[in-house]
């Protein structure tokens, strides 16, 4: 009888078949899981009429099964594992799409749940599926899926959705043909310019004076114009978008007395394809865009307003054309399966309250055009889409942003650790006043169009 060999000190076992380790992205998120500050996304997407709720339970159902990558639930196992790890369960656990009570109040109780209520880890999927009437009596519909950010992201969940759309139709298989987004990644570029403000801690929203430590999220979203961009402008809409969000903070701080501070925006980059191959999980990398404090601590006027833009323009080619892990070379580090997962949970939360300084000052999360029709036969196409991302402390505060139909939805959510109801109206109307500001900007000459 040949004898056992031991393992290899220091080397995890192999995952059990069937079996996914986290991967950074998921393993980050779950050592610093906190029940007051839930880790959903919500997306609405609106319809002008009802769908068929066994024709939409079926395709959507028909959809997980098309993406098994997002039927997974959380593998039970001692802390001191070196792995967590993904089960793929093959089929649902429990049926995801519910049916509440229709009628006034209908939405904004769904939107509740959306923010505080996580779908859990244990159960496969880590998403939720409310088809919501918000009259008794209307036609319209609002899909709401509410998803565990720990085991996939928005962009992910929307891929999933639109196989159901397709299905639904009469679709035999869902397709490919989706453009992919317009991304850099793997592209030459210039070599990102160094962090504004040098090592200098960056600006911080300040509290609302109402505020009074509640737990748990607000949220606002608003239904804007797409601004529009002179001919020859060589910035984005997402550059607009950061622009915006710098600006709005700053002004937000001044009228709160903080002191002027550099400002980083951290930005979700998505190179992924928008096809049914689309890989599902939590796929974009994040940077940080650093704006100087005395870019934002003004009020700009048009000159040095079109100056910000294409600067901002600049940071951002350079930043998303260079390679980077998608949360950095230290998230990469601590969680290298060199210590159980337990020991791995207790540094990565020690670290993470220690760097709240140091933190990026918010998150902002540009969905850009939805890249499918959504279209659910007669039921009708999506008239708007909506997407919201976590707003934990110590930031407290993200903008997310999707277009459709020539429209932009934006999406302010908070921590109420932070900011109220007020405050949230203050900071969307500082925002589309900016908005406004770039769209009246002149047409410039030359220039490279985004």
């Amino acid at each position: 009888m040949t004898a056992l060999q031991p393992a290899r000190p220091g080397r995890p076992p192999e995952p059990a078949p069937g079996r996914i380790p986290f991967p950074v992205v998921d393993e980050i998120s779950r050592h610093c899981l906190r029940e007051e500050e839930p880790e959903t996304v919500h997306i609405e997407v609106h319809l002008p009429r009802q769908p068929d709720p066994e024709r939409l339970r079926s395709a959507f159902g028909e959809a997980l099964l098309r993406h098994p990558r997002i039927l997974v639930r959380e593998a039970p196992g001692s802390w001191y594992r070196r792995r967590y790890e993904w089960e793929l369960t093959g089929t649902p656990d429990v049926d995801p799409v519910g049916f509440p009570e229709p009628g006034p109040g209908a939405l904004e109780r769904a939107r509740v749940r959306a923010l505080a209520v996580t779908p859990p880890l244990s159960v496969s999927p880590p998403v939720r599926l409310e088809v919501v009437r918000p009259s008794s009596t209307g036609s319209s519909c609002v899909l709401l899926l509410t998803l565990n950010h720990t085991a996939l992201d928005g962009p992910a969940c929307l891929r999933v959705l639109a196989t159901a759309a397709e299905l639904y139709g009469g679709a035999v298989a869902p397709t490919s043909s989706v453009r992919s987004p317009v991304g850099s990644a793997g592209r030459p570029g210039p070599p990102p310019p160094g962090r504004a403000g040098g090592p200098a801690r960056p600006a911080r929203v300040a509290p609302a004076t109402d505020a009074r430590g509640a737990g748990g999220n607000g949220l606002l979203l608003a239904d804007l114009p797409v601004p529009r961009r002179p001919a020859g402008a060589g910035y984005t809409v997402n550059d607009q978008l950061l622009v915006a969000t710098c600006l709005m903070i700053a002004r937000w701080n001044r009228l709160h007395d903080a002191p002027p501070r550099p400002m980083r925006i951290t930005m979700p980059v998505d190179d992924r394809p928008r096809g049914a191959e689309m890989p599902i999980g939590n796929g974009t990398r994040l940077v940080e865009v650093g704006f100087e404090a005395q870019e934002c601590a003004p009020e700009p006027g048009p000159e040095a307003l079109a100056a910000l833009l294409h600067r901002t323009a600049e940071r951002t080619r350079a930043l998303k054309s260079a390679p980077r892990p998608q949360l950095g070379h230290a998230a990469t580090l601590l969680t290298a399966p060199a210590l159980p997962v337990g020991m791995r949970a207790a540094l990565t939360r020690g670290i993470r309250w220690a760097a709240a300084p140091w933190t990026s000052t918010t998150l902002l999360s540009n969905i850009g055009r939805i890249p499918y029709p959504l279209d659910f036969a007669e039921a009708g196409r999506a008239e708007a889409v909506w997407f919201s991302a976590p707003a934990a402390m110590p930031r407290g505060l993200t903008v997310t942003t999707a277009s459709t139909g020539g429209r932009l939805h934006l999406a302010l959510r908070w921590s109420r650790a932070l900011l109220d109801d007020a405050a949230g109206q203050r900071l969307c109307d500082f925002f589309t006043e900016y908005l406004a500001a770039m769209t009246a900007l002149p047409a410039v000459s030359g220039g490279e169009g985004a």
